[in-house]
């Protein structure tokens, strides 16, 4: 813990060498993307994306799992999501899978997660039909397979939100899916022409 605190505190100094003017946060934020992500520690967003302070309103989840949409029984992750279209406004929303998932990895084994309760309720999100495995999937310690198919479910998630789903149909926003090598920093987009995912 101790080298972390000490960055704490010289991280001031350290972001005005960088050039970053903290002080005009102050005022407000208007980022420009959702970036939902795992909450796994090798998935860094800012570092993939180059972004600053500002520029990406996160969301991490277990396996960047994005719960239904229910209004009554709202969520952190639903309320977070809502946010982030309603209020801020955001153009563009990332779901960013990545390889070596390990709640991915344990839908797709089919892992016994008892003594994990919590983890194995909130795994019940994920889609089970897009996880499907074949054996080359269970053996494969990437899940790179089941973790794209994972992701495209989680925007079909995303355009259950309703307003999500307006903004949609008038393109006030736009729905990305990726994927993060973990052991090699790639990073791959869903293309919706060719169904694959491919190389930024």
């Amino acid at each position: 813990m101790d080298p972390f605190i000490d960055r704490a505190r010289t991280f001031p100094r350290r972001a005005g060498q960088a050039g970053r003017e903290l002080a005009g946060l102050a005022t407000g934020q208007t980022p420009q993307v959702l970036f939902i992500t795992c909450s796994d520690s090798r998935v860094v967003p800012a570092l993939i994306t180059g972004s600053d302070p500002g520029d990406l309103f996160e969301l991490r989840t277990a396996g960047n799992i994005v719960p239904p949409y229910h209004a009554d029984s709202a969520s952190g992750e639903t309320a977070t999501i809502e946010y982030a279209v309603e209020v801020l406004g955001v153009r563009d929303i990332v779901v960013c899978g990545h390889s070596h998932c390990g709640a991915v990895g344990a839908v797709v084994r089919g892992d016994d997660l008892s003594v994990v309760p919590a983890v194995r309720s909130w795994l019940r999100n994920a889609d089970r039909t897009a996880l499907r495995a074949d054996e080359a999937d269970v053996f494969d310690p990437t899940v790179a397979g089941p973790v794209q198919r994972h992701v495209l479910g989680q925007l079909e998630q995303l355009r259950g939100y309703p307003g999500i789903a307006r903004r949609l149909l008038d393109g006030r926003v736009r729905l990305h899916g990726w994927f993060y090598e973990v052991h090699t920093g790639l990073v791959l987009a869903h293309g919706s022409d060719s169904g694959l995912f491919l190389p930024l």
